[in-house]
């Protein structure tokens, strides 16, 4: 098959982890450039980038990231002195990404003749320039074929090293006539960047047999730790009988507390009839369905989420990323667009149901391709902007937007006969406009009461949330978040415009509870406030009997960017990087650790004091509980040691877990529990879904025995105790167990709702309890009070 091969600008930011790869890849050593790590790679494409004279391209083949490709003006750049420039010459170099796997015939050939074409027929050059090195006879052969034309040997210093190149030209006519340009046909595209139009290329049998087996061993272990499974030990290892069918898995695996399965993935085998066969997550929930209580109207929706799992996984596999060490001095935006994990506990956990796959490698964060919001005018009669304290509306967009823009979003209005007074303006994701907006809400556009004005003029990249964007281009502005209609995890991911009313200011008062806390504050615990918000309820949606998901299609918030609030020096990082394993399997939290110079005790100590022990006293001083998952944290790093965290997502998921004073406009939050079910906030919300993962990560490691892990868990909630001792709280966090909180049932039980935002309490479930991996350890404290501050 013709491979499609496309060329676009190279993204300094997004770009530069796969070049580094390719770069250290001993088949480009003639590049001299091999030692470069990812940051000095995005430093030498924004330069590139920067200089008029050279440009910087992405190749890709069927979609895929597949050669780099430079062009350049030899008459000022590296040959300047050297070569007899004519009017019309390009310089050019290619490096074409190392195999993965099986080479693919042809491959080169294609690649080279692409890039040749693209200098002749988009960059108008009428003579191309190479300066291959002398020993490089490669690449000398293949510029032979096409075309090119040896004109002598030069010295080039291009200020790191010296080489001896061979000058040689081709011209267009040199081209058409040479062995490759007469026998290579390729489709090139070049007119918009081809991840949003080329066919799946990254869905491969060997990507995807890695995505398999990754997801059957993730979904082993995950259903074993909530009880619908239990894997009999055996000989060498354990085994999962399928009742029913002469079907067995048979793997190696380290259990450890809290009932936390870590299975050797490359020890999984699948038998049937005892013939070893091709591992297929899919089939895994086809055979398990019984045991899963999974019903029959349901399975087709959560094996599709699974299907999209597993192509999300197989994505990411053939994109690559940076190196647990490279993720050391990488940035937070690539942080977060090299997660390739997901939620640790969820199994169908990249469902996005609605997203096609140009719109996967448009907008998903494992992508990390920048792209424009989307901003509608929406009729101010129609629709309500909420505003935090101190902030009003002006304000707020010129922060957000230029001069410029707001000036041209205001003609385009005036333009069709209205007053820009009249409207809100509320942006969008373009997913959402293209696919929801412009079909559901047509009625709404062609009466003018949502009304397209443009894009931003900034660049924006999408977070784990995914409908949550980070301003690449301006990173001290406000993250967007948006609502965008696609299904993932049991819920279709929407924002509901009645929340939207009252989110400012209960991010206000949850943020002056926080600063006026001394403990919180001398933890280094913050909160990104989200300061405004706006929705829509013009539509014929806000207006049945019955409320649905089509009430939270059309809203949006801006959240505080953390960027500015950091001290020189300081780092920032998604706290989901403290469970992540890179391509090779290291993981990024051993990686932190042996960076930072001090041992993994001291280390864990000093997390936990950001993470457990803020959360602990929220608890209990405030009956305050927080979703504190990976996603949801930004950790602060100073010397690869967390200091402190931002807290985040705040409006949504911020729990008051007693009936105590609030203001009318945050009484929404309140939602009084016992004291056992309080403590779940920590026992299932904190060990169970994440520090449990963490404590596997590192105890797998050889960092940190687990047993050593959950003694300094028991010591900071005894610190904190031995500190607040006027606390009357009896939310008990030593407790000999709690109960099993399970979130895989509540999706296999409806993959459409998993529970109801209104009562959250009542949908979850449970699978008996679990031993609290605290409670043996009674740890003595000689800690210096200090006041509690509330």
């Amino acid at each position: 098959m013709t491979p499609a091969i496309s060329i676009v600008q190279a993204d300094p930011r997004g770009d530069a982890p796969v070049l580094r790869q390719w770069l250290a890849d001993p088949h480009a050593a003639f590049w001299g450039m091999g030692d470069l790590d990812v940051d000095a790679v995005r430093a030498y494409l924004a330069g590139v980038a920067a200089d008029p004279r050279q440009q910087a391209w992405l190749g890709l083949v069927d979609g895929v990231p597949t050669f780099f490709a430079e062009t350049y003006d030899p008459a000022e750049v590296l040959l300047r002195g050297i070569h007899d420039p004519l009017p019309g010459d390009l310089g050019m170099h290619v490096l074409i990404a190392p195999p993965d796997g099986e080479p693919r015939h042809g491959l080169t050939d294609a690649v080279f003749a692409a890039v040749m074409r693209w200098c002749f027929d988009e960059l108008g050059a009428q003579r191309v320039v190479v300066e291959p090195d002398a020993r490089n006879d490669r690449i000398r052969r293949k510029n032979l074929r096409a075309g090119f034309t040896e004109l002598r040997c030069v010295d080039i210093d291009d200020g790191d090293h010296t080489k001896t190149a061979v000058l040689s030209v081709c011209t267009r006519d040199d081209y058409a006539r040479s062995e490759l340009g007469a026998r290579t046909r390729t489709r090139t595209r070049t007119n918009r960047d081809p991840r949003m139009t080329a066919p799946a290329a990254h869905l491969s049998p060997t990507h995807f047999a890695r995505a398999q087996r990754h997801l059957v061993a993730k979904a082993i272990a995950e259903f074993s730790h909530e009880r619908l499974l239990a894997p009999e030990p055996t000989v060498d290892g354990w085994r999962i009988v399928v009742s029913g069918a002469d079907v067995q898995y048979r793997f190696e695996a380290v259990r450890t507390e809290l009932e936390h399965w870590v299975l050797d993935e490359a020890s999984l085998i699948r038998l049937i009839g005892g013939e070893p066969a091709e591992l297929d997550a899919q089939e895994f929930i086809l055979e398990l369905q019984p045991v899963l209580g999974l019903s029959d109207q349901l399975l087709p929706i959560y094996l599709e989420e699974i299907a999209s799992t597993l192509a999300s996984a197989a994505f990411k596999i053939a994109q690559g990323g940076p190196s647990a060490d490279e993720l050391l001095t990488a940035d937070l935006p690539t942080i977060e667009s090299a997660m390739t994990e997901g939620h640790p506990g969820f199994v169908a956990n990249n469902g996005r149901i609605g997203f096609g796959v140009s719109a996967h490698a448009a907008y998903s964060p494992e992508a990390g391709r920048p792209f424009h919001m989307v901003w509608l005018a929406a009729r101010r009669s129609t629709s309500h902007l909420a505003l935090g304290a101190g902030l009003d509306e002006a304000s707020l967009l010129s922060g957000e937007l230029s001069s410029t823009e707001r000036a041209r979003f205001a003609e385009r209005l005036t333009e069709l006969g209205e007053d820009p007074a009249d409207f809100h303006l509320l942006p969008v994701h373009p997913w959402q406009w293209e696919n929801r907006i412009a079909i559901t809400f047509a009625p709404d556009v062609a009466r003018r009461d949502l009304v397209l004005i443009g894009e931003s003029d900034d660049d924006y990249r999408a977070q784990q949330s995914v409908r949550t964007m980070f301003n690449a281009t301006h990173p001290e502005r406000h993250y967007v978040k948006t609502a965008l209609a696609v299904q993932n995890m049991g819920f279709l991911r929407g924002l509901s415009p009645a929340y939207m009313r009252v989110t400012p200011a209960i991010n206000d008062w949850v943020a002056e509870l926080v600063a006026g806390d001394a403990t919180l504050r001398g933890a280094g615990f913050r909160v990104l406030r989200e300061r405004a918000s706006i929705g829509y309820t013009g539509d014929a949606y806000h207006r049945t009997p019955t409320p649905s998901a089509h009430r939270k299609m059309l809203a949006a918030l801006w959240r505080e960017s953390p960027m500015p609030l950091i001290a020189p020096g300081e780092r920032l990082a998604t706290m989901a990087s403290l469970l992540h394993r890179d391509a090779n399997g290291r993981s990024y939290a051993t990686a932190l650790v042996r960076a930072s110079g001090i041992d993994a005790t001291t280390w864990v100590r000093a997390y936990l004091r950001v993470y457990l022990r803020p959360l602990v006293h929220c608890l209990r001083a405030h009956d305050l509980a927080f979703m504190p998952h990976g996603e949801n944290l930004i950790l602060i790093l100073d010397g690869h040691v967390p200091t402190g965290v931002f807290m985040k997502d705040i409006g949504e998921e911020v729990a008051l877990l007693a009936d105590r004073a609030v203001p009318d406009d945050v009484r929404r939050i309140v939602s009084p529990v016992d004291d056992e079910e309080k403590a779940l906030a920590i026992f299932t919300d904190v060990f169970d879904g994440v520090l449990r993962h963490l404590a596997g990560i590192l105890h797998t490691d050889g960092t940190l025995p687990e047993s050593e892990f959950w003694r300094i868990a028991a010591e900071i909630i005894d610190e904190h105790e031995a500190q607040h001792p006027s606390l009357e709280s009896r939310v008990d966090l030593r407790a000999d167990a709690f109960a099993h909180s399970c979130l895989n049932r509540l999706q296999l039980r409806n993959t459409l709702q998993m529970v109801d935002l209104a009562n959250q309490s009542a949908s979850l479930m449970y699978a008996g309890a679990l031993s609290n991996p605290v409670a043996r350890w009674r740890v003595g404290s000689a800690a210096v009070r200090e006041p509690v501050g509330v």
